[in-house]
């Protein structure tokens, strides 16, 4: 069973910040490339950030980059994401997840875990 566990999140000021966590489990990991999505309030959810399975490469949205970074460790099936300059417009809750390939495989599978919250207030 897949499962996506985030953490990390909390109440921060504007230019603080934040160090996300998310454990996976139930697949192996290191095959697949995996993402950073957040949902603001009565917004969708939007692509933050990705890298690939091994590592070597990540993208970021224009609105992150240079202030976010990814990064995983593939030994211990984690998955990071640094939030430097945090700004009131990333108050959001923080989903990680693995590559679209995953869920075609595993069908009926739970995509999405808890989240975990962040919020940027002055």
């Amino acid at each position: 069973q897949v499962q996506l566990v985030e953490s990390g999140g909390g109440l921060v000021h504007p230019g603080g910040s934040l160090r996300l966590s998310c454990a996976a489990s139930g697949f192996t990991f290191g095959f697949y490339g995996m993402n950073w999505y957040r949902q603001a309030p009565e917004k969708e959810r939007e692509l933050v950030a990705t890298i690939t399975a091994g590592g070597g490469r990540t993208t970021y949205a224009d609105s992150v980059s240079g202030r976010f970074t990814i990064t995983r460790d593939n030994d211990k099936n984690m998955v990071y994401l640094q939030m430097n300059s945090l700004k009131p417009e990333d108050t959001a809750v923080y989903f990680c997840n693995a590559d679209e390939i995953l869920w075609q495989l595993r069908p009926g599978e739970k995509r999405w875990g808890q989240g975990t919250q962040v919020t940027v207030y002055s």
